[in-house]
């Protein structure tokens, strides 16, 4: 999942639970983040995600907790709209493992007029709309790979779309008279997936958002458009009841179908929840927080729990995991300066420039553990092996082999790049570090700047965008969609051949080397070797250098929050706490 804002907070947290819960009062966020998208066949984003936690519903979810002492407990997912987990035992796991039958929790409705229940062919209608060619799914290939005829649906709907401007008419009218061999509603409580082999994590496939059903009525809409968004129905403990045309100003408000018994997961303590998106001064912010103008600090983090103690190797037990956060990634499409980020020599002579250590320093003040990376896969997330095929001394950088490099690759006179640019506080920040690490080498960069929304919403999602060469160099962040078993979490969304818009493989780079390696280990059954096969993914990706890796960086940490906030409990896929658990004391 897309990684979040960081931005500078401070370090002290009232209590999370003193006395009993409290109903009412309006939860106030303020915060430069944005949303990429508020449909949840597109919806990548950790920021997205902390919305939609309030406003959606999957199969199954991860539980909110503060305590992750029990990874198993932790990172398992629990039946959401499912009335139960699947296994042979209950009939819900076939003996060759490729058949699930998922049977639906009664009682959920959507908040449409009248309410209604939601049913298996909701689910159905959701996973249909994944590739719509208007505003698709991030992480496709988790489907493609995975369950029966997924694969042969996704190409029939981008050709039946190719080079035609779509409408809600026919998008429809596709996903209507198309199905997927592998899916099917067979009753409307009832959904069965057949998968081309046996997947371990195949549930924590069906806890991702792009599971989250979709009614009827969206087939009137483009997907993600405003009108959809002014429209979005919710089976969850609240509604969208504002969404301005910038998305500056979110408005959430409880929503009256939804009962607590029909969900084991989330609340519905506060009354409504409000967001303004604002890139004011950090200090501001807390100030307001202290003074109780403002609840919570949207997309910026501010640590309360330790770093590993001196020598210790691992981080504290309270980190999942670790984000691949920042990284550099290349357009590899680009026509700009003669196709430059298209050629291997002039991509590694930037990755000898980069001073991992300068922008760690930097990231320092958000109090989180980090570390110089080397490869694609991070800290904490299967396949991982520490190696460095491009060392530099201290992980400083080597401007002199850097600067060979760029003269071998025809480039003595020096170029330069557009780098995209997310315009917020220490985003800034990291790429001035960059940039003052190639102008060493010959290298200038002109900064192109958006906001978070646009930055992972389109700017370099949009492989049309990358074919115009609307940038060069950019500086995103990834953290796994789920932590335990997740050896494809990294490397399927990141580096598996997807040139579709909404992909998060944002350089378009494509390899039939890691394309068959990533098949080969999502077919394997054996966990050390599947292990090893990931492990050989992140080598020949290294090879290639479609991108920089720069940090491992903690996946999910301790926010501040303000002095009348309860029960601030954290969702770690989501980088945040789950809103929907929140209450407040005093309320108003």
């Amino acid at each position: 999942m897309l990684g979040t804002e960081d931005d500078l907070g401070t370090d002290q947290s009232p209590s999370s639970q003193p006395g009993a819960p409290c109903y009412g009062g309006t939860l106030r966020l303020v915060g430069p983040g944005g949303v990429d998208h508020i449909d949840t066949a597109s919806a990548y984003y950790a920021t997205s995600a902390q919305i939609l936690r309030a406003l959606s519903r999957q199969l199954f979810a991860y539980p909110a907790t503060n305590d992750l002492s029990d990874p198993e407990r932790s990172f398992t997912p629990v039946p959401d709209l499912a009335a139960e987990i699947p296994t042979e035992a209950n009939g819900g796991i076939s003996e060759d493992r490729r058949t699930y039958v998922i049977r639906l929790r009664e009682g959920v409705r959507w908040n449409s007029t009248p309410p209604r229940d939601v049913t298996a062919a909701d689910v159905v209608r959701g996973i249909k709309r994944l590739p719509n060619p208007v505003s698709g799914a991030g992480a496709l290939h988790y489907f493609t790979s995975t369950i029966e005829g997924m694969k042969e649906y996704c190409d029939a709907y981008q050709a039946a779309f190719d080079g035609i401007s779509p409408t809600p008419t026919a998008l429809a009218r596709f996903q209507d008279t198309h199905e997927i061999s592998g899916l099917r509603a067979t009753d409307d409580r009832t959904l069965t997936f057949r998968l081309i082999r046996p997947a371990n994590d195949f549930l924590n496939i069906l806890a991702t958002g792009f599971t989250t059903p979709a009614p009827a009525e969206y087939d009137a809409y483009l997907p993600d458009s405003m009108e959809f968004r002014r429209n979005t129905l919710s089976c969850a403990p609240y509604r969208l009841t504002r969404y301005d045309d910038h998305g500056l100003e979110i408005r959430l408000d409880r929503n009256p179908s939804w009962r607590k018994e029909t969900d084991p997961i989330r609340g519905q303590y506060v009354e409504r929840i409000e967001i303004t998106v604002a890139n004011e001064p950090v200090a501001e912010t807390q100030q307001k927080m202290d003074a109780g103008e403002v609840d919570l600090a949207w997309s910026y983090t501010a640590v309360s729990w330790a770093r590993p103690k001196a020598g210790q190797d691992a981080a504290p037990r309270s980190y999942p995991g670790f984000a691949l956060n920042p990284y550099v990634v290349f357009n590899l499409r680009s026509p700009n300066a003669g196709g430059a980020t298209s050629k291997l020599g002039v991509r590694k002579a930037i990755a000898y420039a980069i001073d991992r250590v300068a922008i760690g320093e930097i990231l320092d003040v958000l109090d989180a553990p980090n570390e110089p990376l080397h490869s694609v896969i991070p800290v904490g997330s299967i396949g991982h092996r520490e190696f460095d095929p491009y060392p530099t001394p201290g992980d400083r950088g080597d401007p002199d082999k850097a600067r060979q490099l760029l003269v071998e690759s025809g480039y003595g006179e020096g170029l330069t790049l557009i780098a995209a640019v997310r315009k917020v506080g220490i985003h800034l920040k990291i790429m001035d570090s960059i940039a003052a690490d190639l102008k060493k080498i010959g290298i200038t960069l002109e900064y192109k700047t958006y906001t978070q929304a646009e930055y992972y919403g389109g700017a370099l999602s949009d492989p049309e965008a990358g074919r115009a060469g609307a940038w060069d160099i950019a500086e995103p962040g990834f953290t796994p969609d789920w932590f335990g078993n997740n050896g494809r979490v990294i490397v399927q969304p990141l580096f598996q051949t997807n040139d579709t818009k909404g992909t998060t493989n944002y350089g378009g780079y494509s390899s039939p080397v890691v394309d068959s390696l990533i098949a080969r280990a999502l077919e394997e059954p054996d966990k050390a070797r599947a292990e090893e096969l990931w492990h050989e993914v992140d080598v020949e990706v290294m090879k290639d250098l479609p991108i920089v890796p720069i940090l491992s960086f903690a996946a999910m940490t301790s926010r501040y929050y303000g002095n009348r906030v309860r029960n601030a409990v954290h969702v770690p896929q989501i980088e945040f706490f789950d809103l929907t658990n929140i209450w407040l004391d005093p309320v108003d």
